[in-house]
């Protein structure tokens, strides 16, 4: 049976403007490449109601897990979780089981649960919340789609929360030797083994150290033995590796 796929999409006009920078997907590729899910796409997009609606319903309709990351805080463009509930054609409001975990949070705090903070427990109908043990104020899923918070440390709680519930499938296993050679010397040996393994990935990824140039090349599997075949055909096509 194939893995899961996922898809994450990237949501606030401070992204696209340099403002922030993004790192959010990041951390959510690697979880996901932990628990089997395949990530197939990362996409961006500003703070746009009929944006956001589109791309959550092309999204949902693609992939089996799709995560968004940001726009459910306080302030007034924080609209992503309206136009979630509009493209899965839902309802919107205050909901009870969220408001109660706002109110014992400030109450805590001997602060007040004004209208703006409110506005974080407004939950798309027939939603499940997604627990934030970082800042209390949840996320939620609603079919397909796991709607989290932008702040780094918020939105990993929420990661964190999600994952242990979804199906997973094989995790993506890799290796990587490290070429202190240019990578168009070692295009052609890569290639041969390559054809060689057609069950495995291979990547190539120059870098540049002291001003030499240098290549990571890494295979990919699902498949332990696989890859463990892999690994030895490069170890001996590139013997000066490390």
């Amino acid at each position: 049976m194939p893995n899961p796929t996922a898809a994450i999409l990237i949501i606030g006009d401070e992204i696209l403007t340099g403002r922030t920078r993004e790192g959010n997907a990041w951390h959510l590729a690697g979880e996901l490449t932990k628990a089997g899910i395949d990530l197939i796409q990362i996409r961006v997009i500003g703070d746009d109601h009929a944006t956001i609606t589109a791309a959550v319903r092309e999204l949902s309709g693609a992939v089996d897990h799709l995560f968004t990351s940001g726009g459910i805080g306080p302030t007034h463009d924080d609209i992503t979780a309206d136009a979630v509930a509009e493209a899965f054609g839902r309802g919107i409001g205050v909901r009870e089981d969220a408001r109660a975990l706002l109110a014992a949070h400030y109450a805590l705090r001997g602060q007040d649960l004004t209208e703006a903070r409110l506005r974080m427990a407004r939950i798309p109908d027939g939603a499940t919340l997604i627990d934030n043990p970082a800042s209390t104020a949840p996320g939620f899923t609603i079919g397909n789609c796991h709607v989290m918070a932008g702040v780094p440390e918020v939105f990993k709680a929420m990661v964190a929360s999600v994952l242990p519930t979804l199906r997973g499938g094989r995790p993506l296993l890799s290796r990587s030797l490290l070429m202190e050679a240019p990578e168009s010397t070692v295009a052609d040996a890569l290639r041969t083994v390559a054809e060689a393994h057609p069950n495995v990935s291979f990547g190539s990824y120059p870098f540049t150290r002291d001003g030499r140039f240098g290549t990571n090349l890494v295979a990919r599997s699902t498949d332990p033995e696989a890859l463990d075949a892999a690994w030895a055909a490069l170890k001996a096509a590139f013997p000066e590796g490390q």
